[in-house]
């Protein structure tokens, strides 16, 4: 397994494989790596012949400079757990690397960033857009892969592709829970064990809505989500919202003729995790 910092490198071995006739899979990380991540680069070892995993805290899809502080870095324990994997290459640049200079492109996703995460996090998507083009442009990748559990940024990076017409595709991968369900999260590294106890309720009361929504209007089973997270003195939800998969506007009632996903994001102390669900309801 190769660890490269530099452009140069990277490009030069980039370069090598393509003249091969070799497929790149693309796994984007900002590190502190876990299972779920590590089923992105199988599943990219599967479907490609080459696999490249970047590890790089993005700075500018932070809009709260503490949250970029406390982020979680230890990048020898994650090439430890990449070594055994699929993954050939490792890149793994300095912020002034990917930013000689600032990036001042800005995005337009409509709809699609000014809600949900979008709407509590302002510029956010602007800067994973701005990363992961970046990234694109320089691993040249035939296949990226993406979990389902950040749903709204795999809706914006495939509205990104579009807009750029990147030659990538796009590959959603399920989301990978802890025992209790909890969805794996490098945020959960900063739970208490009794915040991390009690924050498996939050797939559960996603669960419990999903089997509940058909007795009740979708403006009762929201209402009812909030109360039933709320309730616990360990969580606070931000936001609540079912949503249409493609467009992520909301769903207004349950015969509305689209894919529904549910969406929550919910603070566990100073912890912010997020999780989805889809709803088979129609």
């Amino acid at each position: 397994m190769l660890v490269v910092k530099e452009i140069s490198e990277l490009k030069s071995h980039i370069a090598k494989l393509k003249e091969g006739g070799k497929t790149v899979g693309f796994v984007p990380t900002m590190g502190a790596l876990h299972c779920g991540h590590l089923s992105l680069v199988a599943e990219a070892g599967r479907q490609t012949d080459f696999v490249v995993v970047s590890i790089f805290v993005n700075p500018t899809q932070f809009n709260d400079p503490k949250d970029l502080e406390k982020y979680p870095r230890n990048l020898d324990r994650d090439l430890a757990l990449l070594e055994p994997t699929a993954c050939q290459l490792v890149f793994a640049p300095e912020a002034d690397t990917i930013y000689p200079e600032p990036d001042t492109r800005n995005f337009d996703f409509g709809q699609l960033e000014t809600v949900m995460e979008g709407r509590f996090r302002p510029g956010h998507f602007n800067g994973v857009a701005q990363v992961v083009s970046k990234l694109f442009y320089l691993v040249e990748p035939d296949k990226a892969f993406f979990g389902l559990k950040d749903f709204q940024q795999l809706v914006i990076i495939k509205a990104m592709v579009k807009q750029l017409t990147l030659p990538v595709e796009i590959v959603p991968c399920p989301i990978v829970r802890e025992a209790d369900g909890l969805a794996m999260s490098s945020r959960n590294q900063r739970l208490s064990p009794e915040q991390r106890k009690n924050a498996a309720r939050i797939y559960k009361t996603l669960t419990e809505a999903g089997n509940m929504a058909a007795n009740l209007s979708v403006e009762e089973l929201k209402r009812q989500v909030v109360e039933q997270i709320d309730a616990n003195p360990y969580l606070k939800t931000e936001y609540f919202e079912i949503v249409d998969d493609e467009t992520l506007s909301p769903v207004k009632q349950w015969s509305d003729p689209v894919n529904k996903v549910a969406c929550i994001a919910v603070f566990c102390g100073e912890v912010r995790l997020i999780d989805n669900l889809v709803f088979n309801i129609n």
